[in-house]
């Protein structure tokens, strides 16, 4: 039997990877990355290592709605922030949109001035304390950096929030489990900015989104980060109207998923 050249180099980077992990050892390389901290992929928890923790037979991980109503939903990520979080609340304002604003719980507790009294028309989830990678935490981990942002969310703007982003999009076990025990649905995204892409070209990030995006789709950008996501920001009014031209509505999160089409049962068969 012949071996591919893949299988060849498979096997030999196995053996490699082998040779190499007999000869640091398992306390080393616990030590080195910690095996709630995988250096690659993964997470800590799988979905059902403790099964007696789960609330519900069903969690909800929403990337988009399917929907033939012509709405979408903008949301932002990693705020609130001095820079930037007022000029996204501006455009939003000027242009009488909502939106959804997954908030990190300590920029909230150290911005919170900037945005108690402009949440009004908006909706607030959770995106961790500290904007951790919670897919390397375990489950206690997780449940500390949600419950702390949920609180701090329910103390700035006295209402309870039921929307979890994990920071980078990043799903481990011990995350699923943390939302199962918070109620949470978990919003991921179906269109985001790409700001690095397009960083010479403003206007091409607008018709990225404008020309892009379907009824249901969920947009992620951010209020706080790097220069580069300006790119987006100061396109957000080019956008808003490049939309409204072609029949789009928006609405937040929750808004948007209750306009999420129930699909059609198959027909029952007999035998």
């Amino acid at each position: 039997m012949r071996l591919s050249r893949r299988a060849i180099m498979r096997a030999a980077l196995l053996t490699a990877g082998g040779a190499a992990f007999g000869a640091v050892g398992k306390d080393t390389l616990s030590q080195a990355f910690g095996w709630d901290r995988p250096p690659v992929s993964g997470g800590y928890a799988a979905a059902a290592d403790a099964p007696e923790a789960l609330r519900t037979a069903n969690l909800t991980i929403r990337y988009f709605v399917e929907t033939t109503e012509p709405v979408v939903a903008f949301t932002f990520d990693d705020g609130p922030g001095p820079q930037w979080t007022p000029m996204v609340l501006d455009a939003l304002d000027q242009a009488n949109i909502p939106a959804t604003f997954f908030m990190v719980g300590r920029n909230l507790e150290e911005h919170a001035d900037l945005v108690r009294d402009r949440m009004g028309r908006h909706e607030i989830g959770n995106h961790s304390w500290s904007h951790d990678d919670l897919a390397t935490l375990d489950r206690a981990g997780v449940e500390t950096e949600l419950s702390r942002t949920h609180d701090m969310i329910k103390k700035v703007f006295h209402r309870e929030t039921t929307l979890l982003r994990p920071p980078y999009g990043h799903l481990g076990g011990s995350t699923v489990l943390a939302a199962d025990h918070f109620g949470y649905e978990i919003v991921l995204w179906s269109h985001l900015m790409r700001e690095k892409y397009f960083q010479d070209d403003p206007d091409g990030q607008i018709r990225d989104i404008v020309d892009n995006v379907r009824p249901g789709s969920i947009i992620l950008a951010h209020d706080v980060g790097k220069p580069h996501r300006l790119v987006s920001l100061r396109g957000l009014s080019a956008m808003f109207s490049g939309l409204k031209a072609r029949g789009f509505r928006f609405g937040t999160v929750s808004e948007l998923a209750a306009l999420q089409t129930r699909p059609t049962p198959p027909p029952l068969t007999t035998a």
